[in-house]
């Protein structure tokens, strides 16, 4: 097995190039703490050895690690840590195994109630929680990276049942945008280095228009989910405080997801002369509810006279929306070419609304409304 790895990853190299695959992420297996691995935990870890020793002989400066487990891995990630960190090493005999990332996988648990979907945001973040706190009980890998393999609202991307009827509207974007800030928060809240989390979608082929599956494109359609990244994706610079009155806390979000008032809360970068603020209202409760009125303060602008222009890009049931569009079609299940390029057209992030905003002693001030499971981003600039 050593020698096809190392064969594998030389030819990698020769056809992609050293830089191109340095930046790779090299790991061993598919959450072998369940039954994709059949054989014992000490077996997987002398598999692991193997598989990385190989890599490593094939590209010195591969960038190595794991387990990647279901969960958080308990006892096994523990195990898995403990042997990389102080166990012999069964490829080499030497101490330990080298590790440049841990990984895991995290997943929400959604469910059918009184006829709408209910949300499982509690569950996701609470595996994240398990995670930080293996890494964060060994000193000595506090500030290793680490990559959440899978971060989803549930864990079948390929099944489809009532319960998973969010993933094509507005409640799976408005979802992504609430866990994705708390996984930053729960990483602070325990003093680890969280590099990444991967979205586990899938591109199924030959199928009706917005069958259901996890996808962020449906037909080469984007769905709103997707429109959330490319909003993640504009963002640069250090992150900032952001407080809300309308928050829910981290703690109250670990103990009982969003049940009552809805999340509208934000997260917030800044760089050079702009800042960035991504604000979303989330509800587990895939049912209608008030728009928020929000007014956003700014305050310790760089710019401390002038005006600044805001532009302001939009996620709503109507804007950046493919879904509604092609349910106000009809849900055809095959599209014809006329309709397919409308959809993609309204599938894509929508232009910004831009205006000018006063700034006086370094404070400006925005109000805005955003409907249930909206999300918006906003880019100040001067």
């Amino acid at each position: 097995m050593g020698e096809l790895v190392f064969q594998w990853v030389k030819h990698c190299v020769e056809r992609y190039g050293r830089e191109e695959v340095e930046q790779w992420y090299w790991q061993t297996w598919n959450e072998a703490n369940i039954g994709y691995w059949r054989g014992t935990p000490e077996e997987f870890r002398k598999l692991h050895d193997y598989a990385i020793d190989a890599v490593r002989r094939a590209l010195p400066t591969a960038r190595v690690g794991g387990p990647d487990t279901a969960g958080s891995g308990g006892k096994f990630s523990r195990d898995f840590l403990e042997h990389c960190l102080r166990g012999t090493n069964h490829a080499t005999g030497k101490v330990g195994t080298p590790l440049d990332f841990i990984s895991f996988h995290a997943k929400g648990s959604p469910v059918t109630t009184n006829g709408h979907v209910r949300m499982g945001i509690a569950t996701h973040l609470r595996t994240i929680e398990d995670g930080f706190r293996i890494v964060a009980s060994y000193p000595e890998l506090k500030t290793k990276p680490i990559v959440i393999g899978e971060s989803d609202p549930e864990g079948c991307a390929a099944c489809q049942g009532p319960q998973l009827a969010y993933r094509n509207g507005t409640m799976y974007s408005s979802y992504t945008a609430a866990s994705f800030a708390r996984k930053l928060d729960l990483a602070a809240k325990h003093g680890v280095n969280l590099e990444g989390a991967l979205t586990w979608a899938f591109e199924f082929e030959d199928q009706p228009s917005f069958a259901g599956f996890r996808s962020l494109a449906s037909n080469g359609i984007d769905k709103p989910v997707l429109n959330v990244f490319r909003m993640f994706a504009m963002m640069r610079g250090d992150r900032v405080t952001v407080e809300s009155s309308a928050a829910v806390s981290l703690e109250d979000m670990l103990a009982r997801g969003v049940r009552g008032e809805p999340d509208v809360a934000a997260l917030a970068s800044a760089e050079g002369n702009k800042v960035w603020v991504l604000a979303w209202h989330y509800h587990d409760d895939d049912l209608p509810g008030r728009e928020a009125m929000v007014e956003l303060n700014l305050n310790g602008l760089s710019l401390r006279e002038g005006r600044a222009t805001l532009r302001r890009y939009l996620i709503d049931r109507e804007t950046s929306n493919a879904f509604t569009a092609w349910k106000k079609m009809g849900s055809p299940a095959q599209l014809n070419a006329e309709q397919h390029a409308q959809l993609e057209k309204v599938g894509r992030l929508a232009p910004p609304a831009s205006r000018t905003v006063r700034i006086a002693e370094g404070r400006g001030s925005v109000r805005f409304t955003l409907p249930r499971q909206a999300v918006s981003l906003m880019e100040l600039s001067w």
